[in-house]
């Protein structure tokens, strides 16, 4: 999905190291998507104070609402991006000729290396319901001036999540590794993205791995995560994001009426990034080169299957230069 806002931010002072556990609530604010599709999103992720949670680097909400989605044709560069659905059918077509319904139960995994473009539709020419996590995961160095791709996983892995109380939950392994099972979908870092579900009056144990940061989110139901057993559960809704940080084996999380959550992690990733409307890159000359060649309608992005002339133009450039979001927490 592309940004129709860009969240310009310039950053001068050092970033501060992931260097512990933390058990800290941030907002997700609500931000407007204007145009055909008339949509909202609740963003997650990039926070000011933390930009990244280990490769991840952009965490939208779109849903649940009633619309239709009709988003043209537009480019993206040095990211994955990961669509995980939880209703509606979107079609999504690109440039290197996937053309593939994304819906319920499905890894959609883009991956721009050093430029791709594509479009999302609703199937179907009425509103009808929406609702999906989009993630953006950095690409790093040795993968992001490569070429791009596409993959479709409907078989994923699930793993139980041990009860402390009540029945054990379950996960299903999106991205990277979670508890010593992998997803088969192409990752370039160490990371891990998974959907969690705590049943009705039950309090399970989910594994993390001790040498990766790691957030949670909520997807829907009620969820306590015991984060610090002197502090108290922290309630986490679904406006929020509950970042955990490093050095941690494990957390418990507790629901009275049964939760769905979305885990996500990895490694504290290798650099800050310049992050600027599709595009993340390292320097301001890299966004301003992208952003030409996609104005210029360079072979650079390729040309999406099935698509006229029609797509999103860039939007103008800060008066500034951008700099590489830090990490302050």
């Amino acid at each position: 999905m592309t940004r129709l806002d860009t969240d310009d931010e310039v950053v001068t002072e050092a970033s501060a190291p992931c260097d512990g556990p933390r058990a800290l609530l941030l907002d997700a604010r609500e931000v407007p998507l204007g145009g055909v599709r008339a949509m909202n999103v609740r963003r997650a992720l990039p926070q000011r104070d933390l930009p990244l949670v280990g490769a991840w680097c952009f965490l939208d909400r779109f849903g649940p609402q009633v619309t239709t989605m009709r988003v043209e044709p537009h480019p993206h560069i040095g990211l994955q991006t990961v669509t995980w659905p939880f209703a509606g059918d979107v079609r999504h077509r690109d440039s290197v000729g996937s053309d593939v319904t994304v819906r319920r139960g499905a890894l959609n995994l883009m991956t721009s290396g050093r430029g791709i473009s594509h479009s999302e539709y609703s199937v179907g020419a009425d509103a009808a319901p929406l609702d999906a996590l989009q993630l953006w995961v950095a690409l790093p160095e040795s993968r992001r001036h490569g070429g791009p791709a596409f993959e479709q996983h409907a078989v994923l892995p699930e793993i139980p999540v041990p009860a402390v109380s009540g029945d054990d939950g379950a996960a299903t392994v999106v991205l990277g590794e979670l508890g010593g099972v992998a997803s088969p979908a192409t990752t370039y870092t160490p990371i891990v993205g998974a959907e969690v579900r705590v049943p009705a009056g039950s309090r399970v144990r989910l594994p993390l791995d001790p040498a990766w940061e790691h957030a949670l989110v909520t997807v829907d139901g009620d969820a306590d995560v015991h984060a610090e057993a002197e502090a108290g559960a922290v309630s986490l809704g679904t406006e929020h994001l509950l970042y955990l940080g490093v050095r941690r084996d494990h957390v418990e999380i507790s629901s009275a009426g049964g939760a769905t959550l979305f885990l996500l992690g990895g490694e504290p990733f290798e650099d800050d990034i310049v992050m600027w409307w599709n595009f993340v890159g390292r320097s301001h000359d890299e966004i301003v080169e992208a952003r030409e060649a996609w104005e210029a309608g360079a072979e650079r992005f390729g040309r999406v299957v099935d698509h006229g002339p029609e797509r999103i133009p860039a939007p103008p450039l800060p008066a500034v230069r951008l700099t590489r979001r830090r990490r302050r927490v």
